[in-house]
């Protein structure tokens, strides 16, 4: 057996185990504080970060959909971040209601130039920071474990003593132990209870203490096992907001995030479609809209989530993936033959229920709730099938295809796109059902025809019709108890096989005095071959009686 020759050099990450965990038996029930860290986190990790114009649309759009606390950079790092703060106070940018939120190391110098951006604010989340984890103190810091506490509790000190210099603002403080994940959860506890000791939050002020995956190490129960632990404790947990901030090394971070929630935490931060460091940041509009489906008010709103993508690449010039979760452009679309006959049966069925709950197979969520159109659900490529056919006919061009109708026109798309070897434009598959159903004169043509009752016989019809079947131009007159049946016992004498009438369905293609009708006529030859044919006029009798000349086509055309 191969071996990869590399493997040895990696060990698995020691698993935390606590083994009074209750997450896995909670529910979410309620949507948590959402904090978007893309105008920091987000845009350090692009490769040409925003300027100030770009921040501030994109600040715009954060407001907009409904985030109440956002992060807006890094003032003391750079000249841009420190304008782009003082423009969003200066020009009353930032509403009532809504808390920026700065980041600043445990470091005098930075954190006084952070205040001092901050000056006016009205409210705000000074959010501190330094690593506590083994690989960082033995590693980056070379310090021992109380070198590292003093930092954590000197930052806390410093943001508290600066505050106080701005009394006009309300400050919320936010603490981080970097890499958490990566840290001792005995000392990451005893680090943010030292750091909370000295700012001394109440259940009327709370203080945020941030627990960021800064490096995702574990699979997601052991991050929640984490969050649990720490939870359940810490000392005056009722004044802490428990914040979770996790990044998506094993493209997990969704999954963890929800967990660490399950397991007590009550804040959230992450980047719109998850941009960030390397893997990217937690996707925090996949958490929100996760809620949404569960019929969860979310606080985060995305009902143009064409607008929300078109802002955030004029802004990032980062792309969305064509599969990302409820914003990419092929989510709500199906190929697959049988997904597509689920789909467009489920929408028929919620379309037709008087009670509106949500249950279409293969859609978790109704696409027209985010501004997305029905249109594209359903496109045809060689993987497709004869529901994915009917619904664009029926979505797109009115015609409700019967069932019995369904394979015979699959089978001519097919055709085509495996002769293509590429997805059909729906106009190519209207194009296609055009050309060999709807009104087919060729070979056999009808040049006139009327219709009258017959005054002998109740509920009887008489249809006179000039016509070219088989090569011969004749005038014929028919018989029956309506149209249909009269026209096709007029032409029956001139068949060349002995034709069977099978089914016959019609309906309006639009509303209003001028809209065409559709008519579908099934005939079955002396073989037992059947063959379907569409009519279409504004007259749904004459339809009918087209629907039939195009039937008898079919069978010239098979």
């Amino acid at each position: 057996m191969k071996v990869n020759q590399n493997i040895a050099k990696y060990q698995k990450y020691p698993v935390f185990k606590y083994e009074n965990r209750t997450w896995p038996n909670t529910e979410l029930t309620k949507a948590p504080i959402f904090c978007s860290v893309d105008l920091r986190d987000g845009n350090q990790a692009l490769p040409n970060p925003m300027g100030i114009d770009a921040k501030l649309k994109f600040f715009d759009m954060l407001v907009e959909i409904g985030f109440k606390e956002i992060e807006i950079g890094f003032p003391s790092a750079s000249d841009t971040e420190y304008n782009f703060l003082r423009r969003l106070i200066e020009e009353n940018r930032i509403p009532e209601g809504v808390k920026v939120q700065v980041l600043v190391q445990a470091r005098e110098h930075l954190i006084a130039k952070t205040y001092e951006a901050l000056k006016g604010v009205k409210e705000a989340v000074v959010h501190v920071y330094n690593s506590t984890s083994t690989a960082q103190r033995k590693m980056v810091f070379k310090k021992s474990k109380e070198e590292i506490k003093e930092i954590a509790i000197d930052g806390a000190n410093i943001v508290k003593k600066y505050a106080a210099m701005y009394p006009e603002s309300k400050f919320t403080f936010e603490y981080s132990p970097e890499s958490f994940t990566g840290t001792e959860m005995e000392y990451a506890l005893e680090v943010c209870e030292a750091v909370l000791n000295e700012w001394q939050p109440t259940t009327y002020n709370k203080a945020i203490i941030n627990l960021p995956a800064t490096v995702e190490m574990t699979t997601p129960n052991v991050f929640a096992d984490q969050i649990e632990w720490f939870c359940n404790n810490l000392k005056n947990r009722e004044s802490v907001i428990i914040s979770l901030h996790t990044h998506n090394d094993r493209g997990t971070g969704v999954a963890a995030t929800e967990l660490g929630l399950m397991a007590g935490a009550d804040r959230v931060e992450g980047t719109l479609f998850g941009n960030g460091e390397r893997t990217g940041n937690l996707d925090i509009l996949t958490v929100a809209m996760n809620y949404y489906s569960q019929g969860i008010e979310p606080t985060i709103y995305m009902e143009n989530i064409n607008k929300i993508i078109k802002v955030y690449k004029e802004c990032t010039g980062m792309t969305v993936h064509e599969r990302h979760p409820y914003a990419g452009e092929l989510v709500y679309t199906a190929f697959s033959g049988s997904h597509q006959d689920a789909i467009n049966k489920g929408l028929k069925t919620y379309n037709d229920r008087k009670e509106k709950v949500w249950d279409v197979p293969y859609l978790p969520l109704d696409p027209a709730d985010i501004g997305r159109l029905y249109e594209p659900i359903i496109r045809i490529n060689s993987q497709s099938g004869k529901g994915g056919v009917a619904y664009i006919l029926e979505a797109e061009y009115g015609y409700k295809i019967p069932k019995a109708m369904q394979p015979e026109i699959s089978y001519h798309v097919q055709k085509e796109t495996d002769k293509f070897g590429r997805e059909l434009e729906n106009a190519e598959i209207f194009n296609i059902f055009n050309e060999k159903f709807i009104n087919i004169v060729d070979p056999n043509t009808i040049h006139s025809f009327s219709y009258s009752f017959d005054n002998t016989k109740e509920d009887s019809m008489v249809v006179k019709a000039n016509i070219t079947i088989n090569g011969i131009i004749k005038d014929v007159v028919g018989v029956g108890n309506g149209p249909v049946s009269a026209f096709f016992n007029a032409i029956e004498p001139m068949l060349k096989d002995t034709y069977e009438f099978i089914t016959y369905d019609e309906h309006a293609l639009s509303d209003g005095q001028s809209a065409e009708a559709a008519a579908y006529i099934q005939l079955k030859n002396q073989n037992g071959i059947t063959h379907y044919g569409v009519g279409k006029d504004g007259n749904i009798d004459s339809a009918s009686i087209r629907a039939i000349m195009s039937a008898l086509n079919g069978f010239e055309k098979r």
